[in-house]
């Protein structure tokens, strides 16, 4: 059977049969996307508001985006790390220049970038504790799980790796008595993104860099979901006017393409033969990701995200929904799943944490498409 053939009952059976029973997807057989819009297999149209997890920063089939990746696809797609490649170093370059930092590791994924972190402040103080937040959720992987605080994620793997202590997200007085001549790091989302989209006080990120550099220990800021124009700066630690000693990021990075980070300042570097990869960093990945940010800078998309962003949450405040977010990254409280599916039957896609509905656009939704949104949200409201 051919799989750009099926229809939805066909797809259901097919990933009943042949694939892992691991999620509860919407009930939508999605065959191809066009900017901010997704078409399933019976042809019908989707307002994308979720943008595959707030990865499709630039929106679908992007044709910069889409001719970067063929073009580089007919000369070179993959050596290892074993020789140079000019995309890796360009890219990388580019990063730096907008972090702010010094050195980039690329990784295939946000977990992986997680991962490299954990190893790297490991390294730089051996056996030294990590201070992480609850309601964090930080990756899969047996390290990034550690540093994730959901117990129904943690619980059927464990044990798990020692020397986590969570506390809670945006409590200074509990940070400050957490970080001990002990701990190596403290690892936070600047908005906790699975959690529901929730910021944390104002100059919270502030303060906390003031107490790591005044304890010595490392900041590490998880940006998979915040980084790359989610919240109209290229990095979310940008609105505090801050210098993070270590940044992971992924998802927006590739705009579709597996593709993530590791980003660190000054001497937090690892010592040769310390990590590595065989697939990160491939030059068709990071010619995606130089592509990806060409069009951020070119269509002015940091602004778009402040606009768009504030128009969205100054709709649902119009409609008496409480909302919180910053840029193109919002949640509303309502029934979550329940909330979804009902907007799904109105050609809506997006993704609910608990009891909210996160809204995580493409970067490109223009204001037509925010009216849109909201046309079709009034008809189930």
């Amino acid at each position: 059977m051919n799989i750009l053939s099926m229809d939805l009952i066909e797809a259901i059976k097919a990933e009943d049969k042949h694939y892992s029973n691991l999620f509860n997807r919407l009930n939508v057989d999605v065959v191809r996307g066009q900017g901010c819009y997704l078409y399933d297999c019976f042809g019908e149209k989707y307002l994308d508001m979720y943008a595959g997890i707030a990865v499709c920063s630039v929106g679908h089939c992007h044709p910069h985006v889409t001719k970067a990746i063929c073009d580089q696809a007919q000369k070179l797609v993959h050596t290892s790390n074993w020789v140079y490649t000019e995309p890796q170093l360009r890219l990388a370059e580019k990063i730096t220049s907008l972090s702010g930092l010094d050195k980039v590791f690329f990784t295939n994924s946000g977990t992986e970038a997680v991962e490299a972190a954990i190893k790297l402040v490991r390294a730089k103080k051996n056996g030294g504790k990590i201070v992480s937040c609850k309601k964090s959720f930080h990756g899969r992987t047996l390290g990034a799980l550690s540093a994730t605080w959901n117990p129904r994620y943690r619980e059927p793997f464990e044990p798990l790796i020692p020397g986590f202590e969570f506390i809670d997200y945006g409590d200074l007085n509990a940070l400050d008595e957490a970080l001990t001549e002990e701990s190596a790091a403290f690892i936070v989302e600047p908005i906790l993104g699975e959690a529901g989209v929730v910021l944390p006080p104002t100059d919270y990120l502030k303060e906390a860099r003031e107490l790591t550099r005044e304890k010595g220990v490392l900041l590490v800021l998880d940006e998979v979901q915040t980084g790359f124009g989610r919240t109209g700066e290229w990095f979310g630690f940008q609105h505090d006017k801050i210098n993070p000693d270590i940044i992971c990021t992924a998802k927006g990075l590739g705009g579709g393409f597996p593709v993530g980070a590791l980003i660190t300042s000054g001497e937090v570097d690892f010592l040769p033969g310390q990590h590595g990869g065989t697939f990160g960093g491939n030059p068709l990945a990071c010619a995606t990701a130089e592509a990806v940010i060409e069009v951020i800078e070119n269509q002015n998309l940091l602004d778009n995200a402040k606009k768009m962003g504030t128009l969205l949450r100054e709709g649902l405040i119009q409609r008496g929904l409480n909302c919180r977010g910053l840029g193109l990254m919002t949640a509303f409280e309502a029934e979550g799943r329940q909330t979804v599916e009902k907007l799904l039957t109105q050609k809506i896609l997006t993704i609910n944490a608990d009891k909210a509905v996160r809204l995580l656009p493409p970067l490109t939704l223009n204001q037509d498409q925010v009216e849109e949104f909201f046309t079709k949200l009034d008809k189930i409201t």
